[in-house]
């Protein structure tokens, strides 16, 4: 006897053959990269950025960013690149030290004047936190309203809207505390997605989708501006980056 399978039950088929590991990654693991990417580092210089040459350098291939008793910052500090950025997809990676926090900073404005500029390379905006640290919440992941007035505006695994009335969360969180601690690695480099398009920004770590934001603030939502990487004030640190690809979409 010949059976034909409809193409809704074929699908299923494959699902449950493949087992979980397909599932997941089929819901959870961040697209392929955008083709024609374009290369923000070359591993050898620091062309197209602009940072404290006290404190960032390039060693081993990647960007080297050190803050130290002798070599400190006053205010938080960048390395910013050159361009603006509207809608896109970045890609790169990271580790530091656990004794302060960095961030990847993006649709930020450079800040020249005023209070806030407590340096040459002062930026406001979007912040992707980045932390070598596996315990929520405090993780790398979540979206800081670096110099802004909002705080941390949406945690590592939220799905969350912020409108004129406030912040809306999703019930279902994207990742859990415990899966987060099996996916984030301390001590070593981990590899990060920012997509930006329209007033929606989606955050991935290590192939996973940890954060889902759309920003439909009327005053305080942002639609363009820089890309940037920090050092932290205070207690000296260390962070690294390396791979860093952008494409505007």
């Amino acid at each position: 006897m010949n059976y034909i399978l409809r193409p809704a039950l074929l699908i299923t088929l494959v699902g449950l053959l493949a087992g979980p590991a397909m599932t997941a990654q089929a819901h959870d693991g961040h697209p392929p990269a955008e083709s024609g990417m374009t290369v923000l580092f070359d591993g050898e210089g620091l062309e197209g950025w602009d940072g404290d040459p006290r404190l960032w350098s390039v060693r081993d291939g990647v960007i080297h960013g050190e803050t130290t008793q002798e070599n400190s910052t006053k205010g938080n500090t960048f390395l910013i690149w050159k361009d603006s950025a509207k809608d896109f997809e970045l890609r790169l990676s990271f580790r530091c030290n656990a004794v302060n926090n960095s961030g990847v900073q993006y649709r930020s404005k450079h800040l020249t004047t005023g209070k806030k500029a407590s340096n040459q390379w002062v930026l406001q905006g979007y912040q992707h936190e980045i932390r070598n640290e596996e315990n929520f919440p405090n993780v790398p992941g979540f979206i800081y309203d670096e110099k802004g007035t909002r705080g941390r505006i949406c945690l590592a695994g939220e799905k969350a809207v912020w409108t004129k009335d406030g912040k809306k969360v999703d019930p279902e969180a994207l990742i859990s505390a415990s899966e987060f601690k099996e996916l984030m690695k301390v001590d070593d480099w981990n590899d990060i997605v920012i997509i930006a398009k329209g007033n929606r920004i989606r955050h991935y770590l290590n192939g996973h989708l940890i954060l889902d934001f759309t920003d439909e603030h009327p005053e305080k939502a942002l639609s363009e501006g820089r890309i940037g990487l920090q050092l932290h004030a205070g207690k000296p640190m260390w962070a690294e980056f390396k791979n860093i690809r952008f494409k505007a979409l």
